[in-house]
């Protein structure tokens, strides 16, 4: 009886623990979706990998974190910390420029705005910065444009790590990590201008250990939110309820392995969805496609 009690309380700490009961409460509100609402909504459970861990050539003695999609260009960005960097990516992998960002301590987060804007936030400096970038850029500087100071001063490193640009709403949606898990949003026309105070948005749907990444479907204005610790990619509605989700465990949605520690993600005008892993990995789902090991 004292052996039935201990595994029924440790089955139930590793559920608490691994979130498998929100998991399961957004599995049965999928079930009650319309046809209609699914087809309304990104719905990632009809996506598969198509590209799974292919290596960032160039940063192997570095750590990438978050990633942001340029429609303009067609390509990707993200930052890496160790050798603070903005790394320009194309859609299959490959590795196109890299700007190094000067004074930066530990970029974490990295969105694509209006006009050849980019915004990077610094989690240990607490700061969000906006730069201007174009083909010619060879480096950014923090401090060189205005700081926005981010706030919890306490956070250490469970501060901000997501950020994605919302252009249907003129804002930028903000994610902290940990200690509590949440969101924000801050006001900006896209460019430089930003609104002077972060308005709490609700996060009662995230059921997540931590928050990695964040992205901002262009066709919906659905909101993807990415956690590394509970290996989860899900999708929220504009009130911030969730629509849909997909694990990241290996033998899930096409993965032959889990994604060691996802901590971007990006989706572009097409629906394809990609992430990019610690220490350099690069993946790339699309939906209702068989997966094949080439993603154009």
């Amino acid at each position: 009886m004292l052996g039935l009690v201990a595994a029924l309380a440790g089955a139930t700490a590793l559920t608490r623990y691994m979130h498998w009961d929100d998991r399961a409460l957004v599995w049965l509100a999928e079930q009650q979706l319309t046809d209609e609402q699914r087809a309304d909504s990104i719905w990632l459970p009809g996506y598969k990998a198509v590209l799974q861990g292919k290596p960032l050539a160039g940063l192997e003695n570095d750590e990438t974190s978050d990633l942001a999609y340029n429609p303009v260009t067609g390509t990707l960005f993200t930052v890496t910390g160790k050798s603070p960097t903005l790394v320009e990516l194309s859609r299959d992998g490959e590795v196109l420029r890299k700007i190094p960002l000067k004074g930066f301590s530990n970029p974490e987060g990295v969105a694509v705005l209006e006009g050849g804007h980019v915004a990077v936030t610094d989690e240990r400096r607490r700061t969000l910065s906006i730069f201007e970038l174009d083909p010619e850029t060879r480096e950014l500087k923090a401090g060189s444009t205005p700081e926005f100071d981010l706030g919890f001063p306490d956070s250490g490193n469970k501060g901000f790590e997501g950020i994605a640009w919302d252009p249907l709403n003129g804002q930028l949606i903000l994610g902290k990590e940990r200690g509590p898990v949440a969101l924000f949003s801050l006001g900006s026309d896209g460019n430089e201008t930003l609104g002077e105070a972060l308005r709490p948005l609700p996060s009662y749907g995230l059921g997540m250990r931590n928050l990695s990444a964040l992205s901002i479907d262009p066709r919906t204005g659905h909101l993807l939110v990415l956690s590394a610790q509970s290996n989860l990619l899900l999708e929220l509605n504009e009130r911030g309820e969730p629509v849909s989700f997909i694990s990241l465990l290996g033998g899930m949605n096409g993965l032959d392995s889990r994604i060691p520690r996802a901590e971007g993600v990006a989706m572009d005008e097409s629906g394809d969805i990609y992430v990019v892993s610690e220490p350099n990995l690069f993946y790339v789902f699309r939906k209702n496609l068989v997966a094949s090991a080439d993603p154009s």
